[in-house]
């Protein structure tokens, strides 16, 4: 029997009852324990899972405090990006993923990049390998090595170079402002076209993956199960999705990582 929460909310937003706050925190603290987990799970053992629920924790209370309880939002979608926002900062404050891999990860980039412009469809993975000048066994090691690096949101980040400040996140853009800037929502709606098309030319079990763990939240573990394949598989069918992503918004200099 799920607890009725608005007695609190409307304590902590219209009274600014800390007591309620705190009620509030120990109630959806869960969801922090959820999102550090399903990130856990792809992340190599570098990262101590208490460091990403500590990252949680401080989303979860800027999602708390910018809540607006009065609109017909279901606060625990809300919070689980604003969770997940902040354990990606966390990690990228903490810089874990070894520059080595950061610099394979966007050769693999541009090579997907490069071939499927010159395509006009999806690489498979011999022209890919072949691009890059290896073998498909050292092209495979290569999308394990760089698999952890993949985990990021498909839309934690919009346009912008590293270090700009207008970079930022796209459910920062979605908040109801009320002197948006004009260009700025241009750049929004052109993102997201790019994107969905971007999408849409996966190839079909990449496709499915990219459906099933953005949109349906399954692990990949579990993603493994429903199509019947191992969870490394999957692992690099969502690598290379990634990439691909990546390599079509970059033509664009949107920042996806």
């Amino acid at each position: 029997m799920k607890t009725d929460m608005s007695v609190a909310w409307v304590q902590y937003k219209e009274h600014n009852d800390i007591e309620a706050r705190d009620e509030l925190i120990i109630h959806y603290a869960h969801l922090v324990k959820y999102v550090a987990g399903r990130l856990a799970i792809n992340l190599s053992s570098v990262v101590e899972i208490d460091e990403l629920n500590s990252c949680g924790i401080e989303g979860l209370i800027d999602a708390i405090e910018k809540f607006d309880h009065k609109r017909n939002i279901k606060f625990e979608t809300y919070a689980i990006t604003r969770i997940r926002g902040a354990i990606i900062d966390g990690l990228r404050a903490m810089d874990w993923v070894p520059v080595s891999v950061r610099q394979k990860s966007k050769e693999l980039e541009k090579a997907y990049q490069n071939l499927e412009g010159r395509l006009g469809r999806a690489a498979t993975d011999d022209e890919v390998a072949e691009e890059l000048g290896i073998t498909q066994h050292q092209y495979a090691s290569l999308l394990r090595e760089v698999a952890a690096n993949s985990i990021i949101s498909l839309d934690d980040f919009l346009p912008g170079d590293e270090g700009d400040a207008r970079k930022k996140r796209v459910l920062d853009l979605l908040e109801d402002h009320k002197a948006a800037d004009a260009l700025e929502l241009m750049e929004l709606s052109e993102v997201r076209e790019l994107l969905a098309k971007t999408i849409s030319r996966l190839p079909d079990r990449e496709k499915t993956v990219v459906y099933l763990y953005y949109f349906e939240d399954l692990t990949l573990k579990e993603i493994g199960a429903v199509l019947h394949l191992s969870e490394s598989r999957i692992s690099q069918l969502h690598t290379k999705a990634i990439l691909r992503l990546r390599g079509s918004l970059s033509k664009k200099k949107y920042m996806v990582i």
